[in-house]
């Protein structure tokens, strides 16, 4: 009765961490190689335990119990209540960048490596340099306005 037990305690452990690789946190591997490591225990023990007709019945049972129990899982789109359905829409400096004109000159709120903050008419935008390096608290002005990014470069 013992071995029964085992055997089916490492059949579901296995069984569930290959959901949860698939469904809740897939590309680790690990999960999904652990349950795998299990299912694969609780296969090994019934054959060596029970002979080669036990083991292969609870080797077919395991196998339609995996394929069902996945077609099941996302087939029910019970997993659905557990994704992300939101998106980032929005862009930096959207709308803000009206009061800007090429020329414009300010000062690095933080260091521009090369993307950081400036401040231009009391207001703070993201900003982008053509690659330099800024320090904090130096003179920029604004070369290039595109889409929704700043381009500046220091003032010497």
């Amino acid at each position: 009765m013992l071995m029964w037990i085992i055997i089916i305690a490492l059949l579901v452990i296995g069984l569930s961490l290959i959901i949860v690789e698939l469904v809740f946190i897939p590309g680790t591997t690990v999960v999904g190689l652990l349950g795998f490591i299990f299912s694969v225990a609780g296969i090994v023990i019934s054959y060596k335990h029970f002979g080669a007709d036990v083991g292969f019945y609870i080797l077919l049972g395991m196998s339609v119990t995996t394929l069902f129990a996945l077609f099941y899982s996302f087939r029910a789109g019970s997993w659905t209540k557990f994704s992300l359905k939101t998106a980032i829409d929005s862009k930096v400096n959207e709308g803000m960048l009206a009061a800007l004109q090429v020329g414009d000159e300010g000062v690095t709120v933080s260091t521009l490596r090369p993307i950081g903050k400036a401040e231009f008419q009391h207001q703070q935008f993201e900003v982008k340099t053509s690659g330099d390096y800024v320090e904090s608290g130096i003179r920029v002005r604004i070369t290039q306005i595109l889409s929704h990014q700043v381009i500046v470069e220091p003032i010497n």
